[in-house]
């Protein structure tokens, strides 16, 4: 019997590594920051700031400056108390050394330098320090200027000192220059937008902070000083946007160990916009504050609703979370005095008791001041009420997105206008309008005879006739403006002015109609397919293409993204529900096929007919997009910030009866 084979390592407690310093950061730098990207990158800069909003808090600060320099390196400078310079009781090293050294070491835990700070796991410096491929400390206090520099989170020296001149004697302060070392982030650059949005923030939820920035890349300068607190944070984001009340909620509340400030407003755009913070933090992924807004405002909307009678009882009506909350933006900062996070990044509060305290105030706060305010109840109600609607209306046919039942008139000049307006950039706004493979899918379903007359409904620029043209005998088109006609004209052999609730053409005139991406736009869409259904042949084929979700979870999301760019958007069908149509109108023999077709979406929405607020609404819509829309429709958001979707095209042809 052979030998059992050696193990080539032996286990045992040589095998255990323990990493001194600053290593365990440099090996695994995700774990506390979050990432290597960009936003680890700047992650850095945020971890410097809180450090010096935490001494504007304690009251001994009154102006932070932040500078990105050509040489890619940032300096963050606060006029606070300076970091500790006198020698560790426990090292015997310079306290601002064993900060910039030393995991788990800082100012903030013991409670009696700052209350409520930003910083509380004692990482945050010696982190930067640790990624950065230098780092220099200056350090103004009690006369003197303190310096030290570090390469790789070591100290080149130890820590210098020089008196300062006497007219600087009473300058206090602490400046921290740094450059992230590319061997950790790379070629990764400091976004100024994105600090600059960091900067303002902090400068709106500490009124009479004095907040610099300065980028010596560009020259740009900007500075940040407000004393409206949450309330003026709220009319900044707000003030380009159309609100559905003219004032901010605005509710305060303090508990002891815990308070916060909250003010909100609804919109008319279609996207959510809460921008939560604890202690100065900006909780990116929200956490239990968050929470507990979202339930107070569901909770509290959906009792007046009922109260008022504004709900169908006949159908069980609700209003759900994601309808009101569509085109809320809300601010909240939270102090609280020991907050936990789900890490260093701090991106989402884990304090249960927290969102109980905050939906608790809400819900009694925000219940008595719509009582009490009847014009704002009902505005804010019918706001929830008409998403609600609007969702039904995205999957189910026929059914109007407003709350407020009624028979659909068609306004044919406002259909005039709307892609009268749209001809002046028809190819340029969506690739798919001319992409081939689509097209082709489309003629491939023909089956008619060669001599065939083919109507081309709806037709647009004619290019979806034009495909047709190799398998029919005549090409006419029709649409409703007189520069669509002119455009499809030169594809197709006439091209007729009309509309398609009222065909100008004999019963059984076609043996092929054609349309592609029109009835969704149409209130009352059976009416158009029964003319279509009218004017073909007994035995004549009817083929249609539409962009469908993927699923019920990807329906609503589809919908307020395709609203937003086209304002006549009236359904978002799913495919079993646009099925049902088709066969509902009367025909038969469906034959369906697929076709996936990526699209860039800021080429989509870069046309005259969607304002450059919509078109920001659209993209922000792809960013937030849920988990649950996510799993189910596949987008790309790239690092450049723009969009990529893959649309799913259904095809179908069918038949009239013979």
């Amino acid at each position: 019997m052979p030998d059992e084979p050696l193990l080539a390592e032996a286990y045992d407690a040589s095998s255990i590594v323990v990493f001194s310093g600053l290593e365990a950061v440099r090996r695994t730098p995700a774990m506390y920051i979050g990432s290597t990207d960009v936003d680890g990158l700047h992650h850095l800069v945020f971890e410097l700031l809180d450090n010096a909003v935490d001494e504007a808090e304690a009251g001994h600060c009154t102006e932070v400056s932040v500078v990105l320099r050509t040489d890619g390196s940032c300096l963050v400078a606060d006029d606070g108390r300076g970091i500790p310079v006198d020698p560790h009781p426990e090292t015997g090293r310079p306290a601002a050394e064993v900060v910039l050294t030393t995991l788990h070491a800082g100012g903030k835990f013991s409670g009696d330098a700052y209350s409520r700070s930003a910083g509380l796991h004692g990482v945050g410096l010696s982190c930067v320090n640790a990624l950065s491929e230098w780092l220099r400390l200056e350090v103004w206090r009690g006369g003197a200027r303190y310096w030290q520099e570090y390469r790789r989170g070591e100290p080149d020296a130890g820590l210098a000192t020089e008196p300062v001149a006497a007219q600087d004697g009473g300058r206090r302060g602490t400046a921290l220059a740094f450059r992230p070392d590319p061997l950790i982030f790379g070629d990764a650059e400091f976004s100024a937008p994105a600090i600059a949005t960091r900067l303002e923030e902090a400068a709106f939820l500490h009124p009479g902070l004095t907040v610099r920035f300065t980028d010596e890349r560009t020259g740009r300068h900007e500075e940040y000083r407000f004393t409206g607190g949450v309330r003026a944070f709220l009319e900044h984001l707000n003030r380009e946007v159309s609100t559905v009340h003219a004032d901010p909620v605005v509710i305060a509340a303090d508990a002891g160990e815990a308070s916060f400030e909250l003010a909100f407003q609804w919109t008319e755009r279609y996207t959510e916009e809460i921008r939560a913070f604890v202690n100065g933090v900006h909780t990116e992924l929200g956490g239990a504050h968050v929470d507990g807004l979202r339930a107070a405002l569901a909770a509290t909307v959906n009792q007046y609703a009922a109260d008022q009678g504004m709900l169908d009882v006949r159908i069980g009506e609700q209003i759900t979370t994601v309808d009101i909350l569509e085109g809320l933006t809300a601010i909240v900062s939270l102090r609280m005095d020991s907050p936990r996070y789900d890490g260093q990044t701090k991106k989402r509060l884990q304090n249960p008791e927290v969102g109980r305290f905050v939906q608790d105030v809400v819900e009694k706060e925000f219940a008595s001041l719509l009582g009490a305010d009847d014009g704002l109840a009902r505005r804010v109600t019918a706001r929830a009420l008409e998403a609600t609607r609007a969702r039904i209306a995205a999957r189910m046919a026929g059914r109007t997105a407003r709350y407020q039942r009624r028979e659909l008139s068609i306004d044919y000049t406002v259909y005039q206008r709307q892609f009268g307006i749209r001809s002046r950039n028809w190819h340029e706004s969506c690739s798919w309008l001319t992409d081939d493979g689509l097209l082709a899918r489309h003629a491939a379903m023909a089956d008619v005879p060669a001599d065939a007359r083919m109507l081309d409904v709806c037709c647009g620029s004619g290019v979806v006739g034009a495909a047709f043209k190799d398998k029919v005998g005549e090409s006419i088109g029709l649409d409703l403006t007189p520069e669509m006609v002119e455009i499809a004209s030169t594809r197709l052999d006439r091209v007729d002015q009309g509309t398609v609730y009222d065909l100008p053409y004999p019963d059984a005139s076609f043996d092929l109609v054609v349309t592609r991406e029109v009835l969704h736009l149409l209130p009352q869409p059976e009416r158009p397919l029964s003319e279509i259904f009218r004017v073909l042949k007994p035995g004549g084929q009817f083929i249609v293409g539409q962009i469908v979700p993927y699923a019920d979870e990807d329906a609503y999301w589809m919908y307020r993204i395709f609203k937003k760019k086209q304002p006549l958007l009236n359904h978002m069908f799913s495919e079993p529900e646009f099925r049902e149509l088709l066969l509902g109108a009367g025909f038969t023999g469906l034959v369906k096929e697929e076709y996936r077709l990526w699209e860039s979406i800021d080429l989509w929405i870069d046309t005259h007919e969607t304002t450059p607020a919509a078109r920001r609404e659209i993209q922000q819509l792809y960013y937030d997009a849920p988990k649950e829309v996510r799993d189910v429709h596949p987008f790309e958001v790239l690092a450049d910030g723009s969009i990529r979707d893959q649309w799913r095209w259904c095809v179908y042809s069918l038949r009239k009866a013979a």
